[in-house]
């Protein structure tokens, strides 16, 4: 399978790298476009992909189209290539955007599939979330599920839960990388060198998220047992939820919600 990337932005760079470095298809038959040629062909260069003068080349050339520019960009590039895609299957991984809505501009032609994955998938831990409504063959969205794969945990969900699952997983890394930072900053207070305080930070975070995944416990088990009556975690627990962090990140949620909802 040939696939090409129209955009090639942070997430289409982590998404080919998975590819890639996984080695589930070969750089050669990885192809994107993006308007600015030198910094594509800079990517190329790093990541091993094919780089394409134009979208028509890069559509013609592959076998599944992913279509990964800004959402407010789609509706110009589909202008320009839609009679091109028919009779090929498009993978989207822009933000608000469903199987409906492309169905309504490109109609039955094309095979579709919207996901949402999110930069983790980078190193192969990511979060790749698959609309349940779709249209491409069974065979290859088997074949497109094990591709993603590679690059972490993929789930199906229903159309009306892609926009909350896609806040949560999509933007949830710059929370927790909000998270690492403030608790490296309060180990380099404290002497530890910076290089080391994230080392400690991502680690801890790291393990005690697959300490949860690989248990299935609920998190407040988990957070109970590290608390020892009269002990040192069950005050920081403490200064916790009197600074409201719990509010704080639901506050977030609600923040991503109203502005994917009011687009």
């Amino acid at each position: 399978m040939k696939i090409g990337f129209i955009g090639m932005g942070n997430m289409a760079q982590a998404i080919a790298a998975g590819f890639i470095y996984s080695d589930k298809i070969d750089g050669t038959d990885v192809y994107a476009y993006a308007p600015h040629q030198d910094k594509l062909k800079s990517n190329a260069a790093k990541i091993g992909f094919v780089p394409a003068p134009t979208l028509k080349a890069l559509v013609t050339s592959v076998d599944l189209v992913i279509i990964a520019c800004k959402p407010y960009q789609i509706e110009d590039v589909l202008d320009e290539i839609g009679q091109d895609l028919k009779g090929k299957a498009l993978v989207s991984i822009a933000a608000g955007w469903v199987h409906e809505t492309y169905v309504k501009i490109l109609g039955e032609d094309v095979r579709i599939q919207c996901i949402m994955p999110n930069t983790p998938a980078m190193v192969g831990e990511g979060v790749l979330l698959f609309e349940r409504e779709n249209s491409l063959k069974e065979e290859e969205r088997n074949e497109i599920i094990d591709l993603f794969g590679s690059l972490g945990l993929v789930e199906e969900l229903p159309t009306e839960l892609m926009n909350i699952g896609g806040a949560i997983t999509g933007c949830g890394p710059a929370f927790m990388d909000m998270i690492m930072e403030a608790y490296a900053d309060a180990a380099v207070k404290y002497g530890i060198p910076r290089t080391l305080a994230y080392k400690f930070v991502s680690q801890t975070m790291l393990g005690s998220a697959k300490l949860q995944l690989q248990s299935g416990s609920h998190p407040g088990v988990l957070k109970d047992a590290v608390c020892s009556p009269k002990g040192s975690t069950i005050r920081g627990v403490e200064a916790l939820e009197r600074s409201g962090m719990r509010a704080s990140c639901m506050d977030a949620i609600d923040s991503v919600m109203e502005f994917m909802n009011n687009r």
